[in-house]
C-alpha cells in the first residue's frame, strides 16, 4: 500500500483516481450513458492537464477502432445479403426437435458464427427464430435463450474479430509497447474454452432453465401468463358493451388477460371475468403478440392514447399505407431507461405508436403512458418505415425485427461469404494488415452489392466507438501518473505466496466480478494497465496477463447487465434476476478453473 500513498503525492495521480472512480460510479449507477461516461472523462483528463490532447484522444484513430468500424459494415452486409439465412433455415427445421438438439445447433454452429460477427447482431436475428421454433414446439422460450447468448459470448473470443472488447485489449496491448494482436492470437485459448462451454450446455441439468412459460390459470389469474401489456378502450359501437368478459369474443376468441378495469374515476380488479363491460372502459391487458396484431382486424377495442398526449382516436389497424408493427428493446445504457413514455414524448419523438410493453415476469400495472421504462423492456411499435429505419440509427433502441424489402438479392449471398472468407484469410496467410483486410472488404461489399454506401454509415455502432475510443485514456493516463504500477506492486504483495495457478485465477476471477457491475470494456481499460505490471513477478509473457484479463471480461454469465447479449434474452425469455446467475454460476466457475490452466499451458510460468 506504501507505493500508492508515494505516488498520490504526485497531484496528476490524484486527479486520475478521482476521474477514475467517478467514472466507475457513473457506469455502475448508470447516471450517464457509458459512451458519454468515456467521454467526459477524456475531457477531465485534458482539461486538467493530465494528458495532451493528442495522447488522451489517440485511441480514436487506433488501427483496432477503425478495424471495428469496418467490421460493423462486413456484418451489416452479410446479414442483409442472407449470408445466414441457412442458419435461420436449420433452427427451424424438422430435424431440431428437443431443447438439447437446439442447444447443441447453438454451440457448435453459432458460436463459431459469433467468432466473426459480433454477437449482438447474432442474437437479434436468431431471437424471432428461436421464439417461433419454442411456439411451434410449444416449449418455453427459457429453455433455450440463455444459451443462446452463452453461446455467442462463448464464440467471442475464438477471433480477435469476435468482440469490441478484444479488439480494445489489442489497442491496449499496443498503447502499452507490447504489439498488437493478431486475428488468431488467443484462438488456442478460446478453441478449448468453447468446446468445454458448449459441453457444459449440453450436459448441464435441464432443471437449470427454468420453466417460464405460459401458465393455464382462470381468466384474470397468474401473473406469469406471458405476453405484453398494453391499455385499450371500449368504444361505444363496440360489441363488447353490455357483455361480460368471461362470456365476450375477447376471452372467446383471444388469449386475453385482464389485469385491470379503470371505469371514470374507478379501478376494478381480478376477479373480473363476471363484470359487464361498458362504453369508454378503459382495460389494462396482457396479450401475445400474434393475437395483439390480429386485435388490429377487429375494431372492437380502441388503443388508448391519451396518456401519449396524442388528441387523435387511434384504433388498432395496420392499414395505413407504409406502416410497419416491430419489436425494439431498450439495451443497457438507454437513455430512455427512468422514463415514462409520456415524459419522452415518445410518438412525437419517434413518429412511432407504442402499441404495448413487454418486461420479463413482472406485471406492469400502470397504464402504458405511464410505465417507467426500464433496460430490458421490449416495445411493440407501429411505424412508418422511414421513421423504423430511423431507430435502427439510434442508440437508445435496438430493433429486433429485420426488413425483408431491405435486403439485398439473394444472390449477393455468395460475394459476401467469399469477400468475408478473404478477408479472414488474407491477413493470416500474408503480412497484409488486418485492418487493411478489413477496409477492403467493406469497399468489396459496396462494389459487389451487398452493401449499399449509405448503409455503412448506418452500420457503425457510434455508441461503442465513442465509449472504446475514450476507455483507451485510462490506461495511457494510469501509466503515465505510476497508478498502475502503484496498484500492480500492492496487488502483488498480495499475491506474491501464491502460486502462478493461483494469482492467475484470482486474476481472472476479479475481472469476471467487475464485470458485472461495469462493462466489459471498462473493465478491461482499467484492469490491463495493472495486470501487466505483474507479468516479472510471475515469470509470465505481459500477453499471458492481458488475456487472462480479456477472457474474465468476455466470459460473463452470472447476471444479465453481465453482457449486453444476455440483457437482449431476459426479457424474451422471461427470466428473473437469479435464473442467468443459476445457470451462470457453474460454466463460471469452471472458466475461473480453466482459463488459467489454459494460459500456463501455453505460456508457461512457474
Amino acid at each position: 500500500m506504501n507505493e500508492i500513498f508515494n505516488v498520490l503525492e504526485n497531484p496528476q495521480a490524484v486527479i486520475t483516481l478521482a476521474v477514475l472512480t467517478l467514472a466507475i460510479c457513473l457506469f455502475v449507477s448508470s447516471a450517464l450513458a457509458p459512451e458519454l461516461t468515456g467521454l467526459l472523462s477524456v475531457a477531465l483528463l485534458i482539461g486538467t492537464g493530465v494528458l495532451s490532447p493528442q495522447k488522451a484522444l489517440a485511441g480514436f484513430g487506433s488501427p483496432a477502432l477503425i478495424t471495428l468500424m469496418g467490421l460493423f459494415a462486413v456484418s451489416a452486409a452479410l446479414f442483409k445479403s442472407g449470408a445466414l439465412d441457412r442458419l435461420r433455415e436449420l433452427i427451424a427445421s424438422e430435424s431440431i426437435r428437443t431443447p438439447r438438439r437446439l442447444i447443441a445447433l447453438l454451440g457448435l454452429v453459432v458460436a463459431p458464427v459469433s467468432g466473426v460477427v459480433p454477437n449482438t447482431p447474432v442474437v437479434a436475428s436468431l431471437l424471432p427464430v428461436i421464439e417461433g421454433w419454442c411456439i411451434k414446439r410449444k416449449l418455453s422460450p427459457s429453455r433455450v435463450l440463455l444459451p443462446l447468448s452463452f453461446a455467442t459470448v462463448l464464440g467471442g473470443t475464438l477471433t480477435l474479430l469476435g468482440s469490441s472488447v478484444n479488439l480494445l485489449v489489442s489497442d491496449i496491448s499496443d498503447q502499452l509497447g507490447y504489439g498488437a494482436f493478431d486475428l488468431f492470437t488467443f484462438t488456442a485459448i478460446g478453441v478449448p474454452i468453447w468446446l468445454i462451454g458448449t459441453l457444459y450446455m449440453l450436459l448441464a441439468p435441464q432443471s437449470l432453465l427454468p420453466d417460464r412459460g405460459k401458465i393455464s390459470s382462470e381468466f384474470g389469474g397468474s401473473s406469469d401468463q406471458t405476453g405484453y401489456f398494453t391499455e385499450v378502450t371500449i368504444p361505444p359501437n363496440s360489441e363488447l358493451v353490455g357483455h361480460s368478459l368471461r362470456n365476450s369474443r375477447l376471452q372467446r376468441r383471444f388469449d386475453v388477460d385482464v389485469l385491470e378495469i379503470q371505469r371514470d374515476k374507478e379501478r376494478l380488479l381480478p376477479p373480473l371475468a363476471d363484470r359487464i363491460l361498458k362504453s369508454s372502459d378503459r382495460l389494462l391487458i396482457r396479450i401475445t403478440r400474434s393475437d395483439l396484431l390480429r386485435l388490429q382486424q377487429e375494431h372492437t377495442v380502441q388503443l388508448t392514447k391519451k396518456d401519449l398526449n396524442v388528441e387523435k382516436k387511434f384504433f388498432l389497424t395496420n392499414s395505413d399505407k407504409g406502416q410497419k408493427t416491430v419489436e425494439v428493446l431498450l439495451p443497457a445504457g438507454s437513455t430512455l431507461a427512468g422514463a415514462s413514455l409520456r415524459e419522452l414524448r415518445f410518438r412525437q419523438r419517434h413518429n412511432a405508436t407504442v402499441l404495448a410493453l413487454r418486461r420479463g415476469q413482472q406485471t406492469v400495472q400502470e397504464r402504458l403512458g405511464q410505465a417507467i421504462l426500464r433496460e430490458g423492456d421490449v416495445l411493440l411499435l407501429q411505424a412508418p418505415t422511414d421513421s423504423i429505419r430511423g431507430l435502427q440509427e439510434s442508440n437508445d433502441l435496438l430493433v429486433l425485427d429485420q426488413f425483408e424489402n431491405d435486403l439485398p438479392t439473394v444472390t449477393r449471398k455468395p460475394i459476401a461469404i467469399g469477400i468475408a472468407m478473404a478477408m479472414l484469410i488474407v491477413p493470416s496467410v500474408t503480412s497484409l494488415p488486418l485492418v487493411a483486410a478489413v477496409l477492403m472488404a467493406v469497399i468489396a461489399m459496396v462494389i459487389g452489392g451487398c452493401l449499399r454506401p449509405t448503409e455503412v454509415q448506418r452500420s457503425i455502432r457510434l455508441d461503442v466507438i465513442l465509449l472504446l475510443g475514450s476507455l483507451s485514456s485510462f490506461s495511457v493516463a494510469m501509466q503515465a501518473t505510476g497508478l498502475a504500477d502503484a496498484f500492480a506492486s500492492s496487488l502483488e504483495y498480495f499475491l506474491e505466496d501464491l502460486p502462478t495457478y493461483s494469482a492467475l485465477l484470482v486474476i481472472f476471477l476479479s475481472t469476471t466480478v467487475f464485470t458485472q457491475f461495469v462493462s466489459n470494456a471498462a473493465s478491461v481499460a482499467l484492469l490491463a494497465p495493472i495486470a501487466v505490471q505483474l507479468a516479472p513477478s510471475m515469470s509470465l509473457p505481459p500477453l499471458a496477463l492481458l488475456i487472462t484479463v480479456l477472457f474474465g471480461a468476455s466470459q460473463s454469465f452470472l447476471t444479465p447487465m453481465g453482457y449486453q447479449t444476455n440483457l437482449m434474452v431476459f426479457g424474451p425469455g422471461r427470466y428473473r434476476f437469479l435464473d442467468v446467475t443459476r445457470y451462470g454460476a457453474g460454466l463460471t466457475v469452471l472458466m475461473t478453473l480453466l482459463v488459467p490452466g489454459l494460459i500456463l499451458l501455453k505460456y508457461g510460468g512457474s
